[in-house]
């Protein structure tokens, strides 16, 4: 009797064990794959109640219980800011809109902890709808929109500084806006880690579209965004991230489409893939800085089509002592666009200038118009200051410090032509006339008239250009290339007019030219 007592307590022991065991794995279980509907905590989807407590206090709970998935079913949700948390994912089913407030008091700046001291002020605000700070494992998924209401937004913040109740110390009276510090951004990520933003229709954010600054895995995928509501219309901006994926992506913006910066000394943007992926542009449609601080590094893209774009096709500028190295750029198509390659080693800002090297653009076919391609944009970017010829694309560095190891490969541009010696004309023999412009704002227009139609190199040492071919509708009266100051060149496979082959060269040490384009040199001392 006593040993069959002692079985069956046996029994009971392995059942309780195996009871908790089940209990807690269960338990687990719900608590990842918790999912939730955001209208369970009160959300009201009519475009009228303001939900942000609502939100805010689900995005918190479920966070502080170990993360799941908050639906927002369909509707329009009204809103202002709310911070997103980790393990966290807001997932916006067809015909859900998250509409951010109109009401600039419905907004707050991100509060952040232990970021690196930065050398930027002039646009760097951390006012955003969507806001998160040292957060990881953050999702915003589906096929619903998050729309800014950017311009109605932005009008009444201009309302509120006229009547003195919320003034911009910083209002810009020469073109009658706010700054971009006083506008919220759409996004407005920090220090995060595994960010997925996937699938959605993001618009109409009254300064930058998505901003994400020192994140590490961050995934944008197959995002459809439009950010032409007002001025400084980004529509993404990466500064200093590393292992950043942006694919599949629509981009439609009134300033620069696909932007990487970089704020902060000693950190930079590292292992970034931008691929398959559409932008228009009132400005540059990807870009390397302006802000170029800490550098960038390991960057590739491929596979991009480029419309109706005022600059250039792909901008890459160090101006601030950063160091761009490693940088890989292939299959791009660009239809009407102001500029093709833009590559700039300056110094405005930083102790010394930093470095650009091993730059390998290919497979690149670039159409250039005579007027502006962005003249159906209703927010264009500033136009150039002075009347001017076509530019070419200019790859230039500053006296005593050269841009380096650029190879430009299985290249297609056509250039309108119809240029006029009335235009600020620079002969060949006053070459020296072209300024450095070293501490300037970069732009490809920086210069002012240049004295070639296809690329203008200056401070460069070893470019190769391998089958690049150079259309003309017209004729221009510049000669195609013109290097200055550049050690190591090589040219082989070279397309030009039949009737405009001059290839300029002054202070050029080693150059080396297949046998059909040695003809074509024109040497000036």
């Amino acid at each position: 009797m006593r040993t069959v007592c002692i079985e069956i307590k046996r029994v009971f022991f392995v059942l309780f064990i195996l009871i908790v065991n089940i209990g807690g794995i269960n338990e687990i279980t719900a608590r990842e794959s918790k999912t939730i509907l955001i209208t369970d905590f009160g959300a009201v989807p009519d475009g009228k109640k303001l939900n942000t407590e609502i939100i805010q206090k689900a995005i918190d709970e479920v966070s502080q219980n170990g993360g799941g998935k908050i639906i927002f079913t369909e509707g329009t949700f009204l809103c202002g800011s709310i911070v997103l948390k980790s393990n966290v994912e807001l997932h916006l089913k067809e015909g859900a809109v998250l509409l951010g407030s109109a009401n600039p008091y419905d907004y707050r700046e991100m509060k952040k902890k232990q970021s690196p001291k930065s050398n930027v002020r002039d646009d760097k605000s951390e006012l955003a709808f969507l806001l998160a700070d040292g957060a990881k494992n953050i999702s915003l998924t589906g096929k619903g929109t998050i729309n800014g209401q950017g311009r109605e937004l932005a009008l009444a913040i201009d309302s509120l500084h006229h009547i003195g109740e919320k003034v911009d110390p910083k209002y810009n009276y020469r073109r009658m806006r706010p700054h971009e510090t006083a506008r919220p951004k759409l996004f407005r990520f920090s220090k995060c880690h595994n960010v997925n933003v996937s699938g959605l229709n993001l618009q109409d954010a009254a300064c930058w579209g998505l901003s994400f600054e020192l994140c590490s895995n961050l995934v944008l995928d197959s995002l459809n965004i439009l950010s032409r509501d007002y001025w400084n219309n980004d529509g993404m901006d990466i500064t200093d991230c590393k292992n950043v994926r942006v694919t599949n992506c629509d981009v439609n913006s009134a300033d620069d489409g696909i932007c990487l910066k970089s704020y902060n000394p000693g950190h930079w943007n590292d292992s970034v893939y931008i691929a398959n992926c559409t932008v228009r542009s009132s400005a540059s449609a990807i870009k390397f800085g302006t802000a170029s601080y800490g550098g960038f590094k390991n960057v590739t893209i491929e596979n991009i089509k480029v419309f109706d774009t005022f600059r250039s096709v792909i901008a890459i500028e160090s101006v601030d002592g950063g160091d761009i190295e490693n940088i890989k750029v292939s299959n791009i198509v660009a239809k009407n666009t102001g500029n093709a390659i833009f590559i700039r080693l300056g110094h405005r800002g930083g102790e010394k200038p930093g470095t650009v090297k091993n730059i390998h653009i290919k497979d690149i076919k670039v159409e250039v118009p005579f007027g502006r391609p962005d003249i159906d944009y209703d927010m264009r970017g500033p136009e150039v200051n002075f009347f001017h010829n076509p530019f070419p694309s200019p790859i230039t560095g500053i006296p005593g410090h050269q841009i380096e190891n650029v190879t430009l490969e299985n290249i297609e541009i056509s250039y309108p032509g119809r240029a006029s010696k009335g235009m600020a004309y620079i002969p060949l023999s006053r070459l020296d006339q072209v300024p450095n412009k070293i501490k300037d704002y970069p732009e490809f227009s920086m210069f002012g008239e240049l004295p070639a139609w296809g690329f203008y190199v200056r401070h460069v040492k070893n470019i190769t250009l391998k089958n690049v071919t150079l259309n003309l509708e017209e004729y221009d009266f510049r000669p195609p290339f013109v290097f200055d100051h550049v050690s190591k060149i090589k040219m082989e496979q070279l397309n030009l007019p039949e009737d405009n082959r001059k290839i300029v060269i002054k202070d050029v040490h080693g150059i080396e030219l297949d046998e059909e384009m040695k003809k074509f040199l024109v040497e000036k001392e």
